[in-house]
């Protein structure tokens, strides 16, 4: 009998050895998990924070006895050490020491660990200091204990991104004053600050304090609390507050597989081909800690949880012997900042650019449904496109909570997919009723507008 082992408990670990026992119920699969916490998202973690999830149960997506129902076995609490590439065996270490356990097929998916980016201090302080990070469930129980226990009524995160804003929302709504530090002239770096700008004045509107421009140097514990100290511009800047949050990336976690002779590419992840084999005879790998095939770049590193599911899903039927492949990524993220709607896909206008593309870039806003019919809310929509082929390249949008953001970035996601060009996008068949859309829906007004602008084969009207 095959015996597959999947290292990892989060998306790609779960998703790879969800798909083996559904393609063969009688194939042997166990998952080496490093916590006791398997199949939990994390990307739920700042709405337990914030309340809108009561028990921190909930955010498993299946339970413990769920998963084992399935016929996987689980060995939490279990750390993998090494790869024994020849003789197919893995190296793995728990309470009752360290031990190994053969394998037919392997599949890493071990994601990612929290970046530092050089902030010094970070490494040495830790929960029991009041300074945190999150990225896991024991991260959320130690940041969870440290509310609980201290109360502390102000916050600094470091950071604006996708966590880091959701955490900024989550924090105030438990009354606390909260700053937040971004080194990039904007909040939410992965969109232009055309559109960013949105996304900090609905922070600022609900209370919390953002300082752009701002690059973090070191973190601080002094006897009256915690200090980060930073530069604007050629000015130094002091912060103090009763708790930090550090939320500044990800990076790769590819020891494992390094050590096993795995070769690294885009930051430093783990160089996979569209398969998800490693180059490592009879091992696959899947998730945050390997490059991502782009529909649009060809390979990048960009770790998404969606991505991984995927990715873990081919791993899983490819251990078994398939030949799935996987599609590839055009990196479609959305996120909820009190009552703002953020989302992208695709490419930005420098992105483009660096791709070899020819972009062009149109600003454009629409109602989300239509004005005669009460709560109508412009969508903000920026759309790039390349100017030799009018081939669609990406498009961002922000809107208020209602207007079906992520809906819209999702018809973009799924044109850029199919390679459509922006007026094909025009041409789509969207759904029409005047509480939810109109005749041309926004995603097309705004498509239209880049081609009054950009046409790559403007009409010609006969004199």
């Amino acid at each position: 009998m095959t015996h597959i082992v999947a290292v990892g408990g989060s998306d790609a670990g779960i998703s790879a050895a969800l798909r083996a026992r559904e393609l063969d119920p009688d194939v042997d699969v166990t998952v080496v998990v490093a916590d006791a916490y398997p199949n939990y998202s994390i990307c739920g973690i700042p709405y337990y924070f914030s309340g809108d999830v009561r028990r921190w149960q909930a955010l498993a997506h299946r339970s413990h006895a769920e998963l084992e129902a399935t016929g996987m076995r689980l060995r939490l609490d279990t750390r993998a050490t090494a790869i024994d590439v020849a003789e197919r065996r893995l190296t793995v270490t728990d309470r009752a020491g360290e031990s190994t356990i053969a394998y037919d097929e392997l599949v890493v998916g071990t994601g990612a660990l929290p970046s530092f980016a050089g902030i010094a201090g970070l490494d040495a302080l830790g929960p029991g200091d009041g300074v945190h990070v999150i990225h896991s469930m024991g991260d959320t129980f130690a940041l969870d204990a440290d509310l609980e226990r201290r109360s502390p009524g102000s916050a600094i995160i470091i950071g604006a991104g996708y966590v880091g804003l959701e955490m900024a929302e989550g924090f105030r709504g438990r009354g606390m004053r909260v700053t937040q530090l971004q080194r990039g002239p904007e909040v939410l770096s992965t969109l232009d600050p055309e559109l960013a700008v949105t996304v900090r004045e609905e922070l600022e509107t609900h209370g919390v304090e953002v300082h752009t421009g701002t690059s973090v140097r070191s973190v601080e514990k002094t006897d009256s609390g915690l200090v980060v100290h930073a530069e604007r511009g050629c000015r130094a800047v002091t912060h103090a507050a009763d708790l930090v949050l550090a939320v500044v990336g990800v990076r790769p976690n590819t020891f494992l597989l390094e050590a096993a002779g795995a070769r690294l590419g885009h930051g430093r992840a783990v160089i996979v081909d569209e398969h998800m084999r490693t180059g490592l005879p009879h091992v696959f790998a899947a998730g945050d800690g390997v490059i991502t095939h782009h529909r649009l770049l060809g390979t990048t590193y960009l770790p998404l949880g969606t991505t991984a599911h995927k990715q873990g899903r081919i791993a899983g039927e490819n251990a078994l012997g398939g030949t799935a492949r996987f599609a590839g990524s055009v990196g479609t993220q959305v996120v909820k900042v009190f009552d703002v709607v953020a989302a992208r896909t695709g490419l930005r206008h420098h992105e483009a650019a660096g791709a070899g593309f020819r972009p062009a870039t149109t600003a454009a806003s629409a109602d989300d449904h239509k004005r005669y019919y009460p709560g109508a809310q412009p969508i903000d929509i920026r759309v790039t496109g390349d100017r030799d082929t009018g081939r669609l390249l990406g498009a961002q949008l922000a809107g208020r909570l209602g207007t079906e953001t992520a809906k819209r970035v999702d018809t973009f996601a799924t044109a850029l997919y199919a390679g459509l060009t922006v007026d094909q996008v025009a041409e789509l068949d969207l759904s029409y009723t005047p509480p939810l859309g109109s005749p041309w829906d926004a995603v097309q007004i705004a498509t239209q507008a880049w081609s009054r602008e950009h046409a790559a084969h403007p009409l010609e009207v006969a004199p």
